[in-house]
């Protein structure tokens, strides 16, 4: 299910009223149930879920005793992502957003996965392929005490925000269960899991029906665009597959050739989307495309097996053209090949760097206004809510005010469409609702690379203060440059991105960086053992780097000697300041140039 940040969804509130089925929905889904409830233990899966745009596929606990009280676990994969996954905890009264979104390296929709998690009166930790990824420990778990049912299900979602749009030609779509397992909470006396507190109850090899512990659901609820219909629970070669289909095509079978969804030009190259996963010997065939007065080279099926890229020459940029697939066939068991189709190639409007985005509000200020990702812009958000505060609230530490008075929250990601090369991200935040450390904590990462870990704007500027982080030297290779946002406490936020072309030597347009000299946190912070901390420098500089104790004595020192101008990581390392052990604690790191100090405190947990 999807939460908010700070609101109570009105359509959760709806969910929570099971209606029979009575008026028939465009689409059917299905959603697998134990007739069992249970209290706390670790619920593991193994799954493959679809990849298609307005649908998900889930694994995740429920209380349906009713009584007004919502007790729910998730893992939830979003069809319209091929690399992130969903989590949360939807409790009583709740307040503040407990989603978490994971990036991974893999794609859900191309190979089995194992997800698990484990609920205790004390945590609920999600762990991928037996690593713990996310762990909440806040006062609301104590509210989970309901029993809860084993659930997995797949529908169309109505919050277009969320999930995307289904388009009808993508349909079936499927979602493979190989096992499910459940471990009981046995504290002390367990042989699995965290601290050995879960211990093996039963496992699930999906072989068959059991009807003793398992219901096909038949209902439907407010905001969701299937009924759930047991025709679309199915047992096939020891796997439960849940299916989404149309009203006409039912339970695990495909009777619908792939059709092109859109297709996009660029420099030397077409990039055309099906509908599903096709067959690589018809996708690379390039006898199979045509566009008027273009030579088509090559074509590649990408690694979604929905995407071809095309190699081309003699295409005119802008212009109005057309790409016609003369046939395509899928991977279904029994093949489905279409027949000629059309589409109008979509014509890229390059942007001018430096890219600037006011995430969450409107154009201003020389930056580009905030708006949704999709096959026909340049760049945009991928979920989240935006947030305007009003325009009389100062913002320390800046003289663009107007573009961190604004926020997006509870969002994915980011994606910018850019050529191949090199380039400097610089991310603003200024921390507008929160106003004590902890609160709101989470991660960045850029081009599926971690960049920002443990992130605390309050902790490090306060509230109402500009906050920038800088990561340079980000390398683009497959045209989008990717942003993502991992929740760990509350709701991931950005105020506004920036996007510079990497060169050597001076930074350009460091409008809330006036110094020549500026020293980021150390992340993570706390740490054990190493830690890195951003510096930039506008001119080349001498540089020293010093730490001292709380006492004010210094206990090491390196003399860095002339950096040059740009942005730069320092990688600090307790073990390897000589035969000196440092002990846990907090000290301070101090880089002096030839005419600034600049001092931060970090926290060292052996």
């Amino acid at each position: 299910m999807k939460t908010f940040f700070n609101t109570t969804p009105i359509f959760f509130l709806i969910i929570l009223i099971l209606q029979p089925i009575a008026s028939a929905k465009e689409f059917k889904g299905a959603e697998y149930r134990t007739k069992e409830a249970f209290t706390y233990g670790r619920f593991e899966v193994r799954m493959k879920s679809p990849y298609r745009e307005g649908m998900l596929s889930s694994f995740f606990t429920y209380w349906d005793g009713g009584e007004g009280i919502w007790n729910e676990i998730d893992i939830e994969i979003m069809g319209r992502y091929d690399d992130n996954i969903q989590f949360n905890t939807i409790t009583p009264s709740q307040s503040g957003n407990h989603v978490g979104h994971l990036p991974v390296s893999f794609a859900p929709n191309l190979d089995y996965h194992t997800y698990a998690f484990e609920w205790t009166p004390q945590y609920v930790s999600w762990f991928v392929d037996g690593v713990q990824v996310l762990q909440q420990l806040g006062t609301h778990i104590q509210t989970l005490t309901k029993p809860q049912k084993i659930m997995m299900n797949v529908w169309n979602p109505q919050y277009e925000n969320w999930a995307g749009v289904l388009n009808p030609l993508s349909l079936p779509a499927f979602a493979f269960y190989d096992w499910v397992g459940y471990y009981s909470y046995t504290p002390g006396s367990g042989n699995y899991g965290t601290g050995n507190n879960f211990t093996h109850d039963w496992t699930d090899d999906f072989d068959s029906w059991d009807t003793i512990r398992w219901d096909k659901a038949t209902h439907t609820f407010g905001g969701n665009g299937v009924d759930f219909i047991q025709e679309n629970a199915v047992f096939n070669d020891g796997k439960l597959i849940l299916c989404l289909t149309n009203s006409t095509h039912l339970g695990y079978s495909d009777a619908i050739p792939p059709s092109i969804l859109y297709a996009r030009a660029s420099p030397n190259k077409v990039l055309a989307v099906f509908s599903e996963e096709v067959d690589q010997t018809t996708a690379e065939d390039v006898s199979k495309y045509f566009i008027n007065g273009v030579t088509i080279n090559n074509a590649k099926l990408l690694a979604d097996l929905k995407s071809v890229e095309l190699s081309v020459t003699g295409l005119v940029i802008p212009s109005s053209n057309n790409l016609i697939v003369l046939s395509m066939t899928d991977r279904a068991p029994m093949p489905n090949t279409s027949s000629a189709k059309l589409t109008t190639l979509i014509m890229p409007q390059a942007l001018t760097f430096p890219i600037k985005i006011n995430c969450g509000g409107p154009a201003e200020l020389g930056y580009l206004p905030d708006i949704g990702f999709s096959k026909n812009t340049e760049y945009g958000f991928l979920d989240g809510t935006s947030s305007i505060f009003p325009s009389s609230l100062f913002i320390s530490g800046t003289d663009e005010d107007a573009i961190f008075q604004s926020e997006r929250y509870n969002l994915v990601g980011y994606k910018m469409r850019v050529p191949n090369g090199k380039y400097n991200v610089k991310l603003l935040f200024a921390e507008k609702f929160y106003s004590s450390s902890g609160s709101r904590v989470f991660d960045v990462y850029i081009e599926q690379n971690p960049a920002i870990i443990d992130l605390d704007v309050f902790a490090q500027v306060g509230n109402n203060a500009a906050c920038m982080k800088e990561v340079a030297n980000v390398d683009v290779s497959d045209g989008v440059l990717d942003i993502q946002f991992a929740d760990k406490v509350n709701s991931a936020f950005i105020s506004g991105i920036i996007i510079l072309v990497a060169t050597t030597g001076e930074i350009e347009d460091q409008n809330i960086q006036p110094d020549n000299f500026k020293v980021e946190q150390n992340y993570p912070n706390p740490f054990n053992g190493r830690t890195t901390i951003n510096y930039s420098l506008r001119t080349a500089d001498e540089l020293s780097f010093q730490l001292y104790n709380t006492l004010g004595e210094q206990i090491f020192f390196e003399d860095l000697g002339l950096v040059q101008g740009g942005i730069h990581q320092y990688l600090f390392d307790s073990s390897n300041i000589g035969n000196f052990f440092l002990p846990s604690g907090i000290y301070f790191y101090v880089f002096t140039t030839s005419s600034k100090r600049e001092t931060r405190k970090l926290v060292l947990l052996n």
